[in-house]
């Protein structure tokens, strides 16, 4: 049985786009305008399984992962995820071992959901943008109020059932201006993992290059430096942030391990609640529907030569700039997404956040030099 050649993780949208919550800066909204009469649309129990089937015969390596999406996933209800796991055991081959991943707002989580989550060892990542003023800013409910108290709730029964879980942070135009506060929190939390993801909303029209509510790269740049001197100086080994690790990767010689690090892309597309099969999560749109589930199997569409292609161009398409930055290997050139904006010579495809990048990768990289010194002099045990 062919399995795909490459590491891959698809983001499953179990309930698409359908969210209890109305966050502003909401990306993935939009895709519902795709599938309209379907807002309240789940993926039924038959192509359910067909994809689980389908997940696990593409898998090669020992340890299969699922990454659960949405939307907010929840909204399927505990059952539904029950019913998930039932169908993963049902086909799960000898001498595997099968993790789940679920990304939540934390707002519908209660003892129930939480002691599930712990028995099967899911591991959980939960959106909180700092404390409750700035957190709130740009995330509320259909409702009318924020939800920082529910996400809070749920973030401390998942504590309190002992899952293992990790805090997204997107990072905007107002809480990049506090970076130790956000982290400072984050720490008053007990949080062992955190990831911080910038805000960058792109204008179709107007004289600036993005919304009002996205961060400038620039102060982005600051927001990690500070952090990462703070992280450096007291939390080495006690907390984690994606971004310092994909740094420090590069010490060892090590493949980056998020999408937006590698030469190449296309190995984290979505399927949606109907099976249909996009290029990233960043493009859910008619020009990156590969093709179906329910017609082709998941090991062809990942193959396939459009996802191929999708995933070159982010390496074929860097601009000359970049090719030559001196912290290439730690950036490649970021998420093609954000690659709207110009090199100083006029290159087309420069990445929007190329400023704070470089800002942050040549502040750390000393420190990662000499991470990669006492490595390969062999004193690092």
């Amino acid at each position: 049985m062919k399995k795909v050649s490459a590491d891959f993780q698809v983001f499953v949208k179990p309930v698409g786009s359908l969210c209890n919550m109305a966050c502003q800066y909401c990306y993935y909204l939009k895709s519902s305008s795709l599938y309209p009469g379907e807002r309240h649309a789940c993926m039924t129990e038959k192509l359910l399984e067909q994809y689980i089937v389908q997940h696990i015969n593409a898998s090669s390596g020992p340890t299969i992962f699922f990454s659960w999406h949405g939307g907010e996933p929840t909204m399927a209800g505990l059952q539904y995820f029950e019913r998930i796991v039932e169908i993963q055991r049902k086909h799960q081959p000898e001498d595997s071992r099968i993790v789940n991943g679920l990304q939540t707002n934390g707002t519908l989580l209660d003892d129930n959901w939480c002691r599930f989550l712990a028995a099967e060892n899911f591991m959980v990542g939960i959106s909180i943008d700092g404390p409750e003023d700035l957190h709130s800013v740009y995330r509320g409910s259909k409702v009318g109020h924020p939800g920082f108290k529910e996400t809070m709730r749920g973030y401390e029964l998942l504590k309190l059932h002992g899952v293992s879980c990790e805090i997204l942070c997107v990072v905007n135009a107002v809480n990049v201006e506090q970076p130790l506060r956000v982290y400072r929190f984050f720490k008053d939390l007990q949080c062992e993992f955190i990831s911080f993801l910038p805000l960058v909303e792109r204008r179709t029209s107007g004289w600036n290059a993005v919304t009002e509510s996205s961060t400038s790269a620039k102060a982005f740049g600051r927001f990690l430096c500070a952090i990462f001197d703070e992280w450096k100086a007291m939390d080495i080994g006690t907390v984690k942030i994606q971004i310092f690790e994909e740094a420090l990767r590069t010490a060892f010689d090590l493949e980056h391990t998020i999408c937006i690090f590698k030469e190449t892309c296309g190995g984290v597309p979505v399927v949606e609640h109907n099976g249909d099969f996009y290029s990233c999560d960043h493009y859910v749109d008619s020009q990156h529907l590969i093709g179906n589930i329910g017609q082709t199997s998941l090991v062809e569409l990942l193959e396939s030569r459009r996802q191929e292609v999708f995933g070159l161009e982010k390496l074929y398409l860097m601009p000359l700039f970049c090719l030559n930055c001196e912290v290439r290997s730690m950036c490649n050139g970021g998420c093609p997404k954000d690659r709207f904006i110009k090199t100083p010579k006029g290159e087309p495809g420069l990445n929007y956040l190329c400023e704070g990048y470089k800002l942050f990768f040549k502040h750390c990289k000393p420190f990662v030099e000499e991470v990669a010194e006492v490595w390969r002099s062999g004193q690092m045990v």
